[in-house]
Formats: structure tokens, sequence, C-alpha cells
């Protein structure tokens, strides 16, 4: 794997007055020396402002908040590979929660880290079939440019240059978002797609998607690009099916949307 070290202000060496550049370095791979194919999705308006959002330069992170169904994890991805493609990063990191969407455990997992994470990575991967061929997706692999991780193996990592799409916020804990946004070093961009209502959690264990977001949620921390952006059940275009079910779920009384401790 190549790195190499830049300057983030080059500008500031004045070779004639032998000026002492004290710029910070940054250690980043290089970036991808091959060109692939991203292919473009029928796009909604709503969509297409998150994108035009994730791509500007001045955005760092984005807390994307909706009901399932509104493309959050795709798009992400599609912007991920857009940076990807265009040099901005040298790296795609895809974060999530070890926690399993259902009441009942599958249990022990054999093998590495990476074996028991795989089947984590299965969205992810989803994702990349539908944006690009399968060459692509072998060469980047090979390449190592893209790679998952469980949170909770992500504590004292530095973000350079990268990407990173943490998804199913909605089962990770405040704490666990807190070190997550903290890896974040320079050129990086960070996205976190969460869905309060679809929480996996125990009933008795908050998440802390809807606390960060709210603490986010205001002019100053846009001066810094972090941003907030969320979809409805309008926004909805998996089907008719799961927006039915998801405005009947939202108008029920006894949701399980999971109430924050703030």
């Amino acid at each position: 794997m190549n790195k190499r070290k830049i300057r983030l202000k080059d500008s500031s060496v004045d070779k004639k007055n032998s000026i002492k550049d004290t710029s910070p370095y940054v250690f980043q791979r290089e970036k991808v020396a091959f060109e692939f194919p991203i292919k473009e999705l029928p796009w909604t308006e709503k969509q297409k402002e998150l994108i035009k959002l994730l791509l500007d330069k001045d955005t760092r992170c984005v807390f994307v908040e909706g009901p399932a169904g509104v493309s959050k994890t795709i798009t992400a991805v599609y912007t991920a590979l857009q940076l990807l493609k265009n040099k901005k990063i040298s790296d795609i990191i895809f974060v999530r929660s070890a926690v399993e969407s259902a009441d009942s455990k599958i249990g022990y997992l054999p093998g590495t880290i990476d074996e028991k994470f795989e089947a984590y990575m299965a969205p992810f991967m989803e994702k990349l079939e539908e944006l690009l061929d399968k060459a692509s997706i072998n060469r980047l692999r090979n390449d190592e440019r893209f790679n998952a991780t469980p949170v909770n193996y992500i504590r004292g990592l530095h973000w350079a240059t990268k990407c990173v799409i943490v998804d199913e916020c909605q089962n990770i804990s405040f704490r666990e978002l807190i070190t997550t946004i903290t890896r974040m070093g320079e050129f990086s961009k960070i996205i976190f797609c969460g869905d309060p209502m679809q929480s996996d959690l125990p009933e008795n264990k908050a998440g802390g998607f809807s606390r960060i977001c709210d603490i986010f949620a205001d002019e100053d921390s846009k001066k810094f690009g972090i941003h907030h952006f969320e979809f409805t059940k309008e926004d909805i275009v998996r089907s008719e099916f799961v927006k039915f079910v998801v405005e009947k779920l939202e108008n029920e009384k006894h949701t399980w949307k999971p109430k924050i401790n703030k």
C-alpha cells in the first residue's frame, strides 16, 4: 500500500527568504490510478440535493436521517465512489454496529474479524453492485480501496483523505458516535445514515443518533461543514408498499420508535 506525505499549504514555503514551513503533514495513500464507470440512477430532486451537498468541497460531515426506502445508503455510496474516481479521497470505509436486525440472535460466527463482519457488509456490496460493473468492483477490492469495520474497533484510528459511511446509525450509541466522528482527519468526509424508527437495540438501550443530529443541526455547525439532512416518508422510492407501511407505523400510537434519553 503506497502512502505519501503532503503539506496542507505548499505555498507557505518561501524559498527565497528560507521561511520554515510550519504547515502540518498528512499521510495518505496514492489516489486510485485507474478509471471505473459509475452508473447514473434516476435520482429524485431530494436525492440530487443531498448528492450536491455531499460533493461540496466545504462539506465535512452530514447526518442523513430518514425512513426506510429513501436511498440513504446508496446515495452515500454513490457520492463516495465519485470522490474516489475524482481523486478527492483515497479510500472508502464502511462502518456499522455489529447489532443483528432480529430479536433472535444468530450467535457465534467463526473466523477472523473480517470474516465475521462479512455478513454486515451485504448492504454495502449490494449498493456497489448496483453502481459498478463486476470488473470494477473486483479491481477496487483487490486494490483495497474499500473496507468495512465494526464500530467496536475504530478507537485510535485516524481517517485522512477517506470517505467514511456510517450506516444504520440508529443502532449505535451516543458514545460510539462521538468516537466515530472524532476519527476525522484532513481531506475526509463522513456520512452518518440512520432511521430512528428501525432500531435493533434492546428496549432498555437507546441509540444516540437522534441526539447527535439535534446537537449539530445549527448554523454554527454548518460553518464547520457539518450538516443535518432529513428525508420524510414522502421521499420513499423503494415501493408504494413500503411508503404505506411507514405511514401506518408513524401514525400508530404504539410504534417501536425508541425514545432518546437526552
